[in-house]
């Protein structure tokens, strides 16, 4: 017999007859601010359960199913989620992580279409193979966090802090990066198509050979910015600065460049480089 007992008052909250909760069906239960530290819950029944506020730190939810389940303020350091279920591609289904914690958390092979990351704290964070088509990850810390060969396909990241981050064969197609903080970060591949990144902040980060033609840049500040052969085609730029840039062999086809700040910038190493003059007795 298993005693789920709420972590601050010790009261019982439900009881399994069983000595693990692997593979456990607890979906639908109110579970909040359960205690389930350090416990093995792989391949357990969490759909449309409340975790809200649980202590889930160390917990093994491999293959775990949490579809629809709410986990705001819930506690997830160092979890491990291989494999887990947390979307099923409806919009509605999404798992709620909204403020939660996955600080050093394992997370691969995961369906988290959909899935709401807002104002999460995700720092260091290991992403690889895995679905976030939709997620909502505004204002969420993924500072560190290594993300690999996963989907962000029209992803909400407004304001997301990605710093020194690395994402590499990740898929930002149609993704909102508006006022993204990406100093130092890493991103880079063909398959790298993020849509906004208004205002977003990318000193120092690595973008080499970046596909990012027609992206929207309004603003964003790219100084230092490795963008060696990188595809800026048709990309909006009005107000964004480019100091010290590293611009070899960048391609700049269409892109007007009249109000960019492009101090130290070596143009000359860039390709399709069109600078625009004011005409002779233009007011």
């Amino acid at each position: 017999m298993i005693e789920i007992i709420h972590q601050q008052s010790g009261a019982v909250l439900h009881r399994v007859d069983s000595d693990s909760l692997c593979g456990a069906d607890l979906s639908h239960y109110d579970l909040e601010g359960a205690d389930f530290s350090g416990m093995d819950l792989s391949g357990a029944n969490l759909q449309g359960a409340s975790l809200c506020d649980a202590d889930l730190h160390d917990a093994d939810l491999r293959e775990a199913n949490l579809i629809v389940a709410k986990l705001h303020g819930a506690n997830l350091d160092g979890v491990a989620l291989d494999g887990a279920r947390l979307g099923d591609g409806v919009r509605a289904n999404g798992a709620s992580l909204y403020r939660c914690s996955l600080r050093e958390a394992e997370i691969s092979a995961c369906d988290m279409r959909f899935v709401d990351l807002r104002m999460a704290d995700a720092t260091g964070v290991t992403v690889s193979d895995c679905d976030l088509h939709g997620a909502r990850l505004d204002g969420a810390c993924l500072y560190e966090a290594m993300i690999g060969s996963s989907e962000l396909i029209h992803a909400e990241l407004r304001g997301v802090d990605l710093r020194g981050a690395r994402l590499c064969g990740v898929r930002l197609n149609g993704a909102n990066l508006t006022e993204a903080r990406l100093d130092g970060a890493e991103l880079g591949g063909e398959d790298c198509l993020p849509g906004v990144m208004n205002k977003a902040v990318l000193t120092r980060a690595s973008l080499i050979n970046t596909l990012l033609p027609g992206a929207s840049l309004l603003n964003a500040d790219l100084s230092h910015a490795q963008l060696g052969w990188a595809d800026l085609s048709g990309a909006k730029l009005h107000g964004a600065t480019m100091r010290k840039a590293e611009l070899t062999n960048t391609n700049l086809d269409g892109v007007d460049l009249t109000t960019v700040t492009m101090t130290f910038a070596n143009l000359s190493a860039a390709q399709n480089v069109k600078l625009r003059y004011p005409k002779r007795g233009a007011r």
